[in-house]
């Protein structure tokens, strides 16, 4: 099972976190803060999981998601995408993200939702 997880935001506090968390919990998280660096990560680490912040400059979570649903190798791969946006589960739905969680969201409910997706997986 690929336990490799791309966490992607813009804000350096909040990205150290999560990939320090999920590391503890026995995942290998990559932090990204640039959106479009994403696509080639996702070709060079194969992910198991994406963690995306909705509001990112240069390129929104949504339309990372949008991207990534058109082609074959990534459409099915699971994309969380964390916001502190009013309409962010909506905007996460219509993308095709596989999750929504508002921020700020509590630890523990977002590596309970990792765990999840991995026991789907496996």
């Amino acid at each position: 099972m690929n336990k490799t997880i791309l966490v992607c935001d813009d804000d350096q506090d909040i990205l150290e976190m999560i990939v320090l968390v999920l590391e503890t919990y026995g995942y290998h998280a990559i932090g990204e803060s640039n959106s479009p660096n994403l696509f080639s990560k996702i070709e060079k680490e194969h992910p198991g999981l994406i963690i995306i912040d909705l509001w990112m400059p240069l390129m929104t979570g949504d339309e990372v998601v949008k991207r990534l649903r058109t082609c074959p190798e990534t459409q099915n791969l699971p994309v969380i995408i964390i916001s502190a946006s009013i309409n962010g589960k909506e905007t996460a739905d219509n993308a095709g993200a596989s999750h929504f969680i508002s921020k700020p969201f509590d630890i523990v409910n977002l590596i309970d939702k990792v765990e999840q997706y991995y026991a789907k997986a496996s």
